[in-house]
């Protein structure tokens, strides 16, 4: 044999271990309570932490979670669902049709079944006939809010004397963990650095929790396990990557599209019900939905399509939503400094890893931010009344050079 030719020992390079995905989260998490309470801390602003702020964000970001969960389980087998927004919207008529005659239970049943047919409709024109998909949930946005008008009028106005808002509905109670909450208020009170923040920041996920927020954590929780960890899960993700090798493989892909959107509608109305059943509002409003549904697709783009990822995009908009809602424009101006921050920290690592280009963009953009905080004393109430859709265009202009969607996401599929 020659020599050259010789099988080689020496080992193949090791390659490097990647992070798991539930410590890349962690990380995210402590990173965001690092920068929120170094913010809080040098512009003096606590409500950024406090109690009130955290349980409102929490409550705005339901709706939010449930939405970007519908439209995960229908992009996952290859529909695009832009009707989300209209599902949300029968989804919250159903609430509260139900909700005032028999409890909030069954606004949840019943948002849930409006919903689901707001998704049997955008099933039937997008698997069955081959619709379009952009097309399909525009329509169904516009069927929603036509339909819902319509049914508020006939059904609504003899009991409110309003067309578009609906009588009271009963709201869930809600549970505290009494004795870990007060230690929390009491180490929140004493404005410590650092631990105060924590401190109101867990004690606002502790407190006043309502059944439909445990409820939303499991959803989450369950469709990873669904999805990612059953054959059921993998057999509906495959029709969203590749429908023809699935079906070759004996696959029932216009079965599995059907499940995927049907559900999808279904969490959608859910996401409605959580605005019907929000301590904050009497019951169903016209408009109320406000483009949530937009919003809770952009967080599924965010995370990336996945429930970690989705989890983390709600509560970053829900969080921006409960901020300018409960503490006005001068906590919002906070923020602006909190992103000069976070800029300034992605400048240095820009910088470390020789990306002139994107150090010098995040430069001139943290200059940018700081000229607008240094040169106001108060953000109007007229801009941030738009801060989660402001903080939705920037997060997808920031995060979509990473993204990899659904390689079938929106592709009209015919068996044959």
């Amino acid at each position: 044999m020659n020599p050259s030719e010789a099988p080689s020992t020496v080992p193949p390079p090791r390659k490097a271990r990647r992070i798991p995905g539930w410590a890349v989260g962690a990380l995210g998490v402590a990173g965001a309570v690092v920068l929120l309470s170094t913010t809080s801390y040098l512009t003096d602003v606590p409500q950024l932490t406090s109690t009130g702020t955290i349980q409102t964000a929490v409550r705005l970001a339901l709706p939010i979670l449930l939405a970007a969960l519908g439209g995960l389980w229908a992009e996952r087998a290859g529909v695009v669902n832009i009707g989300l927004e209209g599902m949300m919207i029968m989804g919250t008529w159903g609430a509260a049709w139900a909700g005032y005659q028999w409890g909030p239970w069954a606004a949840l049943v019943a948002a849930a079944v409006f919903g689901a047919l707001g998704g049997l409709l955008h099933a039937i024109a997008t698997v069955t006939f081959g619709v379009n998909h952009i097309v399909s949930g525009v329509a169904i946005n516009l069927l929603g809010a036509g339909l819902t008008k319509y049914l508020s009028t006939l059904i609504f106005f003899p009991l409110s004397n309003n067309p578009r808002e609906s009588p009271a509905v009963p709201k869930f109670d809600t549970y505290s963990a009494s004795g870990l909450s007060d230690w929390l208020g009491e180490l929140e009170a004493q404005q410590r650095v650092g631990l105060s923040d924590v401190a109101g920041i867990l004690r606002g996920l502790v407190t006043g929790v309502s059944p439909l927020t445990m409820l939303a954590i499991l959803l989450v929780i369950g469709s990873y396990l669904v999805l990612w960890r059953t054959r059921f899960g993998l057999r509906l993700r495959s029709c969203g990557e590749n429908p023809v090798a699935a079906e070759s493989l004996g696959v029932n892909v216009y079965w599995y599209k059907y499940v995927a959107v049907i559900g999808s509608g279904a969490l959608a109305g859910i996401g409605g019900a959580a605005l019907v059943l929000n301590p904050g509002q009497p019951g169903y409003l016209e408009g109320q939905t406000n483009g949530r549904g937009f919003i809770g697709l952009a967080a599924m783009i965010f995370g990336n399509w996945r429930p970690g990822g989705l989890l983390g995009g709600a509560a970053l908009f829900g969080y921006a939503d409960g901020l300018q809602l409960r503490s006005g424009g001068k906590t919002f101006l906070a923020l602006i400094y909190g992103a000069v921050l976070l800029l300034v920290v992605i400048v240095i690592w820009q910088l470390v890893r020789r990306r002139w280009f994107a150090a010098a963009f995040g430069i001139l953009a943290a200059g940018l931010l700081y000229a607008v905080y240094y040169s106001v004393d108060e953000v109007p109430s007229e801009l941030t009344t738009y801060a989660p859709h402001l903080v939705t265009l920037i997060v997808l202009a920031v995060a979509s050079q990473r993204l990899r969607m659904p390689a079938a996401d929106g592709v009209v599929y015919r068996r044959g």
